[in-house]
């Protein structure tokens, strides 16, 4: 199987006002973010806006990625649903489709029990032949993965890594203490991926590094040399523009700040509102101190 580290970029989903993916305009993005040098694409992830998808443009989605990664990187496709049925429907196109790995992520309406989500996840990795990645996020999920749960998970052949976006970094050692060296750990940006990396993680999947994809190769790279004090200077450079998509709708900050990098992704599909003058000039604000 695949062995899936570094930066992974949570890829943005450009959408026209008729409903079509711009799957022209997510090609050059995943184009430049590959010449950037990371090391996977993640579409279909929260900054994918994957809630707002229906299954056709899901799969349009996961297909022109492959086509764009061309095999020169790992594609984790995100599968999301409130069903084991339809989840693992999902799952079964984007190994089709050519996917490399599948982020699985549950949604849920009413509570469920612990053996419920376990089910969910389980029925995900025995449908396909490619690693599974268990995606946890207590801040939007209503089921969260317990540590339990997680254990018991990992010694499944094909549920290889976890991306936790709990921001609580004691639960990411417990995860790593429970399950001993069965699973790979990812972060997200929201953990600070420096100490992830310093406690043993072997990356992260996050929206900000498709807009900062060089800076976060960087970082990584710093971190996997052990230049511990040029990653963290790095590092704080990074959180700042952290500290400004924690005020807005991730999406909707991860699309203007592709726009001010010239691509065309739009804006975030409704409900969900752009973001007004003000916010995007203090993104842009935020990049160009990066780069200054």
């Amino acid at each position: 199987m695949a062995d899936f580290h570094g930066v992974f970029p949570y890829l943005v989903t450009p959408i026209d006002a008729a409903g079509h993916v711009k799957t022209d305009v997510l090609g050059r993005l995943c184009e430049d973010l590959i010449a950037a040098g990371v090391h996977g694409l993640t579409p279909l992830g929260s900054t994918g806006e994957f809630a707002y998808l229906n299954h056709t443009q899901r799969a349009v989605v996961v297909e022109a990625t492959v086509a764009a990664a061309a095999g020169r990187v790992p594609v984790v496709a995100g599968v999301a649903s409130t069903s084991i049925a339809d989840a693992v429907a999902q799952a079964r196109t984007c190994q089709r489709l050519g996917a490399s790995g599948i982020l699985a992520i549950l949604e849920a309406y009413f509570p469920l029990t612990e053996a419920g989500v376990e089910r969910y996840f389980r029925a995900i990795a025995d449908t396909v032949d490619i690693p599974v990645v268990l995606y946890t996020n207590p801040q939007f999920q209503r089921s969260d993965l317990t540590l339990d749960t997680i254990a018991r998970l990992s010694e499944h052949k094909r549920i290889r890594y976890i991306k936790d976006a709990s921001t609580n970094t004691g639960r990411l050692l417990s995860i790593m203490n429970r399950c001993g060296g069965h699973i790979g750990l990812f972060s997200a940006s929201a953990h600070i991926p420096a100490a992830v990396m310093l406690i043993g993680g072997v990356g992260w999947m996050a929206g900000p590094a498709c807009i900062a994809p060089r800076e976060s190769v960087a970082l990584y790279d710093f971190c996997r040399a052990g230049r511990w004090d040029e990653a963290m200077a790095l590092q704080r450079k990074l959180w700042r523009i952290n500290e400004i998509f924690a005020r807005f709708n991730l999406a909707a900050c991860i699309k203007a700040g592709l726009a001010v990098q010239g691509h065309d992704v739009g804006d975030p599909i409704p409900p969900q509102e752009a973001l007004d003058q003000e916010a995007r000039a203090m993104i842009a604000a935020a990049m160009a101190q990066l780069r200054g």
